[in-house]
Order: C-alpha cells, then sequence, then structure tokens
C-alpha cells in the first residue's frame, strides 16, 4: 500500500533510538531521550505549486504534538505538517 500526503503533509518513519550505549551500558525504556528524528518517505504537494523544502530520503527534526499515527507491514509512520520540520541533516 503506498500512502500520498494531501496537501503540505510529509509522510515520514522515525529513528528508532539507540537501545545502549558505546560503552555497552543498556538504556531503560525510562530513561531514553525522545530525539524526534525521521526520514522523509513521501512528501504531499504545496498549495502554490512550489517545491516543498525537503525531498524523499531527507534526514529531518521535527517538533510538535499534532502527528498523526499509522502502522503499515509492523512498521511505525508518522503524518506530519510541513511547518513542523525545523531542520533537515547533511
Amino acid at each position: 500500500m503506498n500512502i500520498k500526503p494531501i496537501g503540505e503533509r510529509v509522510l515520514i518513519k522515525p529513528v528508532k533510538e539507540e537501545e545502549k550505549t558505546t560503552g555497552g551500558i543498556y538504556i531503560p525504556e525510562t530513561a531514553k531521550e525522545k530525539k524526534k528524528q525521521g526520514v522523509v518517505v513521501e512528501i504531499g504537494t504545496s498549495s502554490d505549486d512550489n517545491e516543498l523544502p525537503v525531498q524523499k530520503g531527507d534526514l529531518i527534526l521535527y517538533t510538535g504534538y499534532n502527528t498523526d499515527e499509522l502502522e503499515m507491514n509492523g512498521e511505525k509512520f508518522l503524518i506530519i505538517d510541513i511547518s513542523d520540520i525545523i531542520a533537515k541533516l547533511e
């Protein structure tokens, strides 16, 4: 199944957090710091037909609590508004 966001929205796959430190110590779920990073899987369209500032495959940082979560083939995805993207990691 393919999902194409409508409007200025982006479908992302959140980046999984590390389960242990570089020294080999396992981090419990309660101590993990929530990093909001994801990889762009699909992008919607701009309302004024301009190109959106991200492309498929970009690693991004995002904010906000206004995300729609969905699961496909056992994997977690999020649909976020383009205004919730705060940086592109290069």
